[in-house]
């Protein structure tokens, strides 16, 4: 079967789109096209094929005109079996793609009509109102789509509560990135957070708990500024000095510098789309053998304390980040059995190789229907 993944916003290589799905799909058997919009041609990885439409405007209103029409005329070039769209803003296309006669799935990474009222650039009062907006035209676009593919399951209640059907495809670890044994160190002297560094995800929050450390520690900040306030709040606070900054780095380098950890930290702000996601990142800390520091929301204690493999806090106070950094680092034969407990939870129940199944299984329900 001929399967094409659309992106507009995402890097190739993204985690959920690339690493896991496309190359699941492909080691099934399908014909896999991958289209990004990054600027960095065309290639053929993993026996997925991958067409680039040229870099993606940097201006929001242009990506969503000009670059989302270039992915809709690079999609109908491969004459795909079924289309399954990463963003919001390709609806529209998924939209004409129904039109064509094709099978189209949307791929709901976050709840969106809670996460635009987070957006920095909307003031509340309009981010409400394209919230209400967006909710209306997601309603009536999905309604015609031949499936909706939620990455966990507050995604999928919501979509239930508005009257749309989805399945859930979570956002779990990939086998090869479990290791045996453990590539942590849990040796004490560094903590790490990866991903996308924003005010909203609670990094300067955390970088002001460094300040607060009394034991001898840094942090290992690893992911991109997205935000130039975010950027500014970090190198003002009395903390940075005991931040080291790598930037984007590869899965890999990124591995190398977890390992050099004894915790990893994901502290996100408690707004309504924080409190009942499952980020990557979080798994991504278990897989790798690292105690987890995590924000105190119901569902985030239900992994991290449920499985014993870390410390909740109040992901707003410094001082309660700062406490538990310091309790690991004087502990480091705690923060090892922390990790190992981890790992033993992604090996037995937080893995991909079970959502992997369920996404065959979806495409084969769709290649089976009218």
């Amino acid at each position: 079967m001929k399967v094409c993944h659309l992106t507009s916003v995402h890097e190739r290589y993204d985690i959920r789109i690339f690493l896991k799905q496309c190359r699941s799909l492909a080691r099934a058997g399908h014909d896999v096209t991958l289209i990004v919009a990054d600027g960095r041609g065309p290639e053929t990885r993993d026996n997925v094929r991958i067409i680039d439409v040229g870099k993606r405007a940097a201006l929001r209103p242009i990506r969503m005109t000009r670059t989302t029409r270039r992915v809709f005329e690079a999609a109908c070039s491969t004459g795909s079996d079924i289309y399954h769209l990463h963003d919001p803003e390709l609806i529209p296309i998924g939209q004409r793609l129904k039109q064509e006669g094709a099978k189209v799935v949307f791929d709901s990474h976050e709840d969106y009509i809670k996460d635009i009222l987070t957006k920095p650039y909307l003031k509340f009062g309009s981010a409400l109102v394209v919230s209400i907006l967006f909710a209306w035209f997601e309603k009536r676009a999905l309604a015609s789509f031949d499936g909706v593919v939620a990455a966990y399951d507050a995604i999928a209640a919501s979509y239930r509560d508005r009257g749309i059907a989805s399945r859930v495809i979570n956002n779990y670890p990939i086998e090869e990135e479990i290791v045996a044994e453990s590539n942590a160190s849990n040796d004490p002297g560094f903590v790490c957070y990866t991903g996308a560094v924003t005010e909203i995800r609670g990094v300067p929050k955390l970088v002001d708990a460094m300040a607060l450390c009394k034991t001898p520690v840094k942090l290992l900040l690893v992911g991109p500024f997205t935000e130039r306030r975010a950027q500014m709040m970090c190198e003002a606070s009395p903390g940075w000095g005991r931040v080291e900054v790598f930037g984007r780095l590869n899965r890999t380098a990124m591995r190398k510098e977890m390992a050099r950890c004894i915790a990893g930290v994901v502290t996100f702000l408690p707004v309504a789309h924080h409190v009942t996601a499952q980020p990557n990142k979080l798994f991504e800390y278990m897989s790798a053998g690292l105690a987890v520091i995590g924000a105190n929301f119901p569902l985030w204690r239900q992994i991290i304390e449920g499985e014993g493999c870390g410390i909740c806090v109040d992901s707003t106070d410094p001082k309660a980040i700062a406490a538990a950094i310091d309790a690991l680092n004087a502990d480091p034969n705690r923060a090892r059995r922390m990790g190992e407990a981890g790992k033993r939870a992604v090996v037995e129940r937080y893995n991909w190789n079970a959502e992997a199944a369920k996404l065959a299984s979806f495409y084969d329900e769709l290649a089976n229907s009218p």
